[in-house]
């Protein structure tokens, strides 16, 4: 028990080993599960409330129990544990949404944390392999965040428009921005906008200097553009 909260990597990570696939088959199972059950979602007080407490409690403890585990270990840096990441965010924000069902949020959670969460889920950026904390955190973590961005949106009334579509693209303009002049304050690199992770993920062909932010923006818009395409899909569907 020792070795599995320890700050020791005993067992490394390998991207796409069993334990790997087994959590990306455990995501799509789940997700399509909610798809399909989005009538009886929205139907059902009880189901609808245990799925809804089941995500909150996911998305709480898996943040308290990696800033504990970082402090406790004294690794907590501001540079790098703040949730100020995408998916830290869609995560912040997909508990305020499950609390409160705030149209507006429910929203904008759809466009930032489905996507973002299932490519990292793709392409971790963990050294743990499965017999360590870290490596079920990362992925029940991010799990939720795509699970709570979809469940929102397909378990309530709210439509999102094209309009939404833009307004939520500039939100994430206007809070890059302020995270670019974070970053260049305290010499941090969140949302990567000062180069790509460690690990190998698309951001590596993104390109240098000026064309690496170029290539994010339009990646942000074309993955919002292809959130508001599967949610017309989704609404067709149903």
């Amino acid at each position: 028990m020792e070795a599995w909260f320890s700050e020791q990597i005993d067992q490394t990570f390998t991207t796409f080993g069993t334990s790997h696939t087994w959590m990306l088959f455990i995501y799509l199972v789940v997700s399509v599960v909610i798809l399909l059950m989005h009538q009886t979602l929205r139907n059902s007080t009880v189901l609808h409330n245990l799925v809804r407490f089941s995500l909150l409690f996911l998305l709480i403890s898996s943040e308290i129990s990696y800033q504990t585990w970082t402090i406790m270990h004294g690794l907590w840096m501001e540079g790098s544990h703040l949730p100020l990441h995408l998916c830290g965010i869609a995560s912040l924000l997909g508990v305020v949404a499950l609390l409160t069902y705030h149209p507006k949020l429910i929203k904008i959670t759809f466009f930032i944390g489905i996507l973002p969460a299932a490519i990292a889920l793709v392409t971790p950026d963990i050294p743990h392999g499965y017999e360590h904390f870290r490596f079920w955190k990362f992925f029940v973590h991010h799990m939720a965040i795509s699970w709570t961005s979809l469940f929102l949106i397909v378990s309530t009334k709210v439509t999102i428009r094209g309009k939404d579509l833009v307004e939520t693209f500039f939100y994430l303009i206007i809070y890059s921005v302020f995270i670019f002049i974070f970053n260049t304050f305290f010499q941090t690199n969140y949302l990567y906008l000062n180069g790509p992770p460690i690990a190998g993920t698309p951001l590596d062909w993104m390109g240098e200097g000026i064309m690496y932010y170029i290539s994010l923006v339009l990646t942000a818009f074309f993955v919002f553009f292809l959130m508001y395409f599967l949610y017309k899909l989704i609404k067709k569907t149903r």
